[in-house]
């Protein structure tokens, strides 16, 4: 049998695959680059985009959706808002007094200058240049102050602090906005030295006290003395120019006495010639002189 001369019939329709094959290799490459050739930068962020030929291209984009060719290029986002950073450090006073210090700085990038900071420092630049620079200046700054200076002059440590952070992070391209001591903790020594100080300066200031109460109490003996001297004075001139005067201090007595007598739970008896507490007996006339 020879199967030279025979003939294969045609499948109906077999030009059709191959085309709807190419059909669909174009359309998933169409929509592979259309969903890999926009991206979106969010507020607050920049994006910096980096070609696989002629790598970081120096333009910096801004907040939008922005264009790129797909596999060639990637963007590369950056948070350009202000982050807190808490450093917290042990170093030593001029006097030799261990201090902890705690640091908060908030921080970000130039976005200006985000194509160097990539090109020198990565998308991990905090993590790589705050912790250095911030122990550093710390240890520099406290080692020039006595432990108790760094509490009397807290405000004018915290200005160094961040005038000599604000020149060291600006080298790399970061901006400082804010720089505040959080916390300082001193070591044990000192500690309980600081609190006898403190009891010291109350037992001072309790002492100053009792003298000055002491000095003001004899001060108003005296006064009271002098009183007293004036007035007895003054009853002794009473007296002498009128001998009655003492019957009215006699008859004042007696009523204050009558008067503690009838408001008294107790019962008092006195003889009836005593009502009055003899005051029948006294002689109310003047002397004439």
């Amino acid at each position: 049998m020879n199967l030279n001369n025979m003939k294969v019939p045609k499948m109906p329709g077999g030009g059709a695959l191959p085309a709807l094959l190419k059909i669909g290799i174009i359309g998933g490459l169409g929509l592979y680059g259309v969903s890999n050739s926009l991206y979106n930068v969010e507020g607050g962020h920049r994006a910096i985009v980096f070609n696989r030929i002629s790598g970081i291209k120096d333009k910096v984009y801004t907040e939008g959706t922005h264009l790129m060719v797909p596999w060639f290029e990637r963007p590369i986002i950056y948070d350009v808002r202000a982050r807190p950073h808490l450093v917290e450090s042990t170093s030593g006073s001029r006097d030799l007094q261990m201090v902890k210090i705690g640091l908060r700085v908030l921080t970000r990038p130039r976005p200006n200058q985000l194509t160097e900071i990539y090109r020198t420092l990565g998308e991990n630049y905090n993590e790589r240049v705050l912790p250095s620079i911030i122990h550093e200046t710390l240890k520099a700054v406290v080692a020039q102050y006595n432990a108790s200076q760094l509490i009397t002059q807290r405000e004018n440590v915290s200005k160094e602090i961040r005038k000599i952070l604000t020149d060291r992070a600006a080298y790399f391209n970061i901006e400082l906005d804010d720089v505040s001591i959080t916390s300082l903790t001193f070591g044990k020594e000192f500690t309980a030295a600081i609190e006898a100080k403190q009891v010291a300066a109350q037992d001072a200031e309790r002492a100053k006290f009792i003298v000055e109460k002491a000095e003001q109490d004899k001060k108003s003996a005296i006064i009271r003395a002098q009183g007293e001297a004036k007035s007895a004075e003054l009853i002794g001139q009473a007296i002498a120019n009128n001998p009655a005067f003492i019957t009215l201090r006699k008859i004042e007595a007696s009523r204050e006495i009558a008067h503690t007598i009838s408001n008294s739970a107790n019962k008092v008896f006195l003889n009836s010639k005593d009502l009055l507490l003899n005051l029948q007996e006294m002689n109310l006339e003047t002397r004439q002189k």
